[in-house]
């Protein structure tokens, strides 16, 4: 889903108040954009980035795809400036009924690696992490509710490669829609250490692109809402 993360990202650390800027962000047309975003940007480099994700209503997705992930790397972040990232959440496309956890996984001269894991009903808490394996540098697992659901996935010059992220994403289809999303972002925190060593994700940046916006209620959690209705 993170393709576009490069971009959006640059754009939200030049306007990194935008979360609070309700004017700002109501005075331009949802779905302006192909790729919008709303979430947490870390700053130091990370082994792992975790959260708990809840979907709060269900899918609306006129076209495209919302999604609310964790994640680390880019387009554009590997090695020779080569696409590389790896990440989970939650997706729904245009005609599902119901969020599905999945992973995905970009590395450089590897196949493009995509799974859609199980269903999340509304309402329904998941523990999503990627980290870097303690004993094996650049080496990646994808966990869920506490338990791998990868085998280790190697991605070339990684450690210590990234910040993490977590963020709720739509891609408006190329037609310009305006996608309904709302997710719980819950226990967001960021890895010391390979293995593990985690700590809440303090003194990020919060984002929010025109159509989308940031509750912030506590430390470590925020909600990701739409600005419009369907």
């Amino acid at each position: 889903m993170s393709s576009r993360w490069t971009k959006a990202v640059l754009a939200a650390l030049a306007v990194a108040c935008i979360a609070t800027s309700p004017a700002l962000a109501s005075s331009k047309r949802c779905g302006a954009s192909e790729y919008s975003y709303a979430g947490l940007q870390g700053v130091k480099r990370a082994h792992g980035v975790r959260g708990t994700l809840m979907p709060l209503s269900a899918p609306d997705v006129k076209a495209g795809h919302v999604a609310g992930w964790v994640g680390v790397g880019w387009a554009g972040g590997g090695a020779n400036g080569r696409d590389e990232w790896i990440q989970t959440g939650m997706v729904a496309q245009q005609g599902y009924t119901k969020a599905r956890i999945y992973y995905e996984v970009v590395a450089p001269g590897a196949p493009y690696r995509y799974a859609e894991i199980a269903d999340s009903e509304v309402g329904q808490r998941h523990r999503l992490a990627v980290l870097e394996e303690a004993a094996h540098p650049n080496w990646w697992c994808v966990w869920v509710n506490g338990k791998p659901v990868t085998a280790g996935i190697y991605l070339p010059n990684s450690h210590r490669g990234w910040e993490p992220v977590a963020t709720a994403e739509s891609w408006n289809g190329d037609v310009g829609a305006c996608n309904l999303l709302s997710f719980r972002f819950e226990n967001v925190g960021w890895a010391t250490r390979a293995g593990g060593w985690w700590n809440g994700l303090n003194g990020g940046y919060l984002f929010a692109d025109p159509g989308y916006r940031i509750l912030h209620p506590a430390r470590q959690t925020f909600v990701t809402l739409s600005r419009f209705t369907g």
